[in-house]
């Protein structure tokens, strides 16, 4: 079997393929149907995360065949470059002529799986981050982002089109805000949306090499090897990626309730 302590191997296939050449080469497979599965992907995440606590809760029962079976669900679409970085564990990583059985497959598709949760809580920080620099406001999510978008393009819009001159409409509009139409703030949600998607999509370009500089790909990839090659069968995990995802999510969601109520 594969030495899981052979760190420089691991270190080698972290470089290759996590660097910035590197991980410009597995996203080029991003070119093409992943540009739908990222999107949907995102959506079906709390579902994953659904399906995990309860394998984890049913394994804590003792009812370890129907926690299995939940894990044998696959809930994320298979990505391209979910497969790619697949390929490259089992093809370097993995003793040539030793087939993976279910459990080590699936168990690989976890690993790769966190990298969606990853790239969400990247478009997250961006999100926030352009949220506070151009509104001076929390905004965690698209949701809390669509209001001030909205408000800033019908204001900009109205201002650019007011009879007097810009100089009096930012005045007036300064005074009087325009009104937005619902159907306007839905599609520049939507439009919010489909460019975070696309953000989600190709977030490993600068994710990779932040987490190859803080060892994160390193040793999360030392415990899937070790984990492939325990004996014992592994029970339902729960990267922390995932719920970190799904609490931006909660995050985003509590603030716009919150701001709508205020």
């Amino acid at each position: 079997m594969h030495d899981a302590g052979d760190h420089e191997g691991v270190n080698r296939f972290v470089r290759k393929h996590f660097g910035v050449v590197g991980t410009f080469r597995l996203h080029r497979n991003a070119l093409g149907w992943d540009l739908l599965c990222a999107p949907l992907n995102v959506l079906l995440a709390p579902i994953f995360l659904l399906s995990r606590l309860a394998a984890l809760l049913l394994s804590m029962l003792g009812l370890r065949r129907g926690s299995q079976w939940i894990l044998r669900q696959p809930i994320f679409l298979h990505s391209a470059v979910a497969r790619a970085v697949e390929q490259r564990v089992e093809t370097e990583l993995w003793p040539p002529n030793t087939p993976m059985n279910e459990r080590q497959r699936r168990l690989l598709r976890d690993y790769t799986s966190v990298r969606t949760s990853v790239s969400e809580i990247f478009t997250t920080l961006v999100v926030l981050a352009l949220g506070y620099f151009m509104f001076r406001n929390p905004t965690p999510g698209v949701v809390s982002l669509t209001p001030f978008v909205s408000d800033y393009m019908t204001q900009s819009s109205a201002i650019a089109h007011f009879p007097l001159g810009q100089g009096l409409g930012n005045l007036w509009y300064g005074v009087f805000p325009p009104e937005r139409s619902i159907t306007y703030v839905i599609t520049v949600g939507v439009s919010l949306a489909a460019i975070a998607s696309l953000v989600t999509t190709f977030a490993g370009i600068i994710a990779d090499p932040l987490q190859v500089h803080l060892g994160i790909h390193r040793r999360r990839l030392l415990g899937l090897l070790l984990n492939l090659e325990a004996n014992d069968a592994i029970g339902p995990v729960l990267a922390r990626e995932h719920a970190l995802a799904r609490l931006a999510d909660l995050t985003d969601a509590g603030v716009s309730l919150f701001r709508m109520l205020r």
